[in-house]
């Protein structure tokens, strides 16, 4: 599912020279050359933001991702690109009109900080398409096509990204929250940084996912409505996980910084095997629970309603272990991989239990969770790294 990027990397830095567009447009022309559900989505477009009070719905957000992956290494070019209508209605419902996305797309703001004419910081506003075409159902029908061209100040940041993030189609088209996919976007994008993260404040989150500043004031309901939702989306779909830590003053919060994390090798055959499933029944299986079907006597021919069948009730949360993490507490251990700035792991476990004494007996499930990943932290921000 995940391209050695590495690998890729090394092979457009053999073809690029001063003349060639960006790292991230090479990247996507190997990619293309390769074939799969692969491509590059240049950094440049992922950090965009929307100007206040503007946002793509969820299947405007796919239709230009599919323009980014069929456009390819061209996508830079003064030049048309063409996709099937086919292509796109895979993607979306069938009641779903294309040119509704179009227009969506042409008539949504984004913005880029810039310099004016006089050299002073300035904000860029623009569309990322400035034409298109659409042939008409009764000549083209599911067989026509769609034609388009980005606008020159499109092309120019995707000329000059340098970054990029290597997205998967069947994940893309996968997504039911337009907030889950631009998060899933952005965590592509640093996910193999030195710092895989994304900092910001109230603001900055909304201008990056598209939150309307009217929409989910409130911090809980937006934590409810987006954030856990993006998290559970994500954790299903994506070739990463995400978790994100809240930083307030007082009792509110004002910032949010989130990590981003790769999978294990089970982990991402399990995401393969989801998006090689049928989306029905996805967010069941999330959930912990399953739809099964039960079929009527034979001869009758009737299958019943679906039927929910819920998780088996969860044994005794368990406590800190008293030995090595090495053995049987993978969920900790991966913990102080990924929090413990790379020190050995039983160490920090070791000053965790001396730190917290008796108390630790008492400590259970999920609190002992996050007990344990905050002192990872500390104990990073505290001896920095080895």
């Amino acid at each position: 599912m995940e391209t050695d990027a590495g690998q890729i990397d090394q092979a457009v830095d053999q073809t690029g020279d001063e003349a060639s567009p960006g790292r991230a447009m090479r990247v996507a022309a190997a990619l293309k050359a390769k074939g799969g559900d692969q491509f590059a989505k240049p950094g440049n477009i992922i950090e965009v933001k929307f100007v206040k009070g503007e946002s793509l719905s969820l299947t405007a957000s796919r239709l230009l991702a599919l323009m980014i992956l069929t456009a390819g290494g061209d996508a830079w070019e003064d030049r048309p690109h063409r996709m099937r209508k086919a292509d796109i209605r895979r993607g979306h419902k069938g009641n779903e009109r294309i040119s509704d996305m179009l227009e969506e797309l042409h008539r949504t703001l984004f913005a880029v900080d810039d310099k004016s004419w006089r050299g002073k910081k300035a904000t860029l506003r623009f569309s990322l398409i400035s034409r298109s075409r659409e042939e008409s159902e009764e000549d083209g029908g599911e067989a026509g096509w769609i034609e388009w061209e980005f606008t020159p100040d499109a092309r120019k940041l995707i000329q000059a990204s340098e970054t990029y993030a290597v997205l998967n189609r069947q994940a893309v088209l996968g997504f039911r929250s337009s907030y889950a996919l631009k998060l899933y976007e952005l965590g592509a994008l640093r996910l193999h940084r030195r710092q895989a993260t994304w900092k910001g404040d109230m603001q900055a989150l909304r201008a990056a996912l598209g939150i309307p500043p009217e929409v989910y004031a409130d911090f809980a309901q937006l934590r409810r409505k987006v954030l856990e939702k993006a998290k559970a989306e994500i954790d299903q779909l994506a070739h990463f996980r995400v978790e994100w830590r809240e930083i307030r003053q007082g009792r509110t919060v004002t910032e949010l910084e989130f990590r981003f994390e790769p999978k294990g090798a089970p982990e991402v055959i399990e995401t393969v095997d989801e998006l090689n499933r049928h989306s029905s029944g996805r967010e069941a299986r999330r959930d912990g629970s399953v739809e099964t079907m039960s079929v009527a006597a034979a001869g009758q021919g009737k299958i019943s309603a679906p039927t929910k069948v819920l998780p088996k009730a969860k044994p005794e949360e368990k406590t800190f272990p008293r030995g090595s993490l090495h053995f049987g507490e993978d969920e900790l251990l991966a913990i102080g991989r990924a929090y413990g700035g790379g020190w050995d792991i039983n160490m920090i476990a070791d000053a965790y239990r001396e730190h917290m004494g008796e108390r630790l007996g008492k400590l259970r499930g999920a609190k002992m969770v996050a007990s344990w990943k905050g002192f990872c932290e500390g104990w990073v921000n505290r001896r920095g790294r080895p």
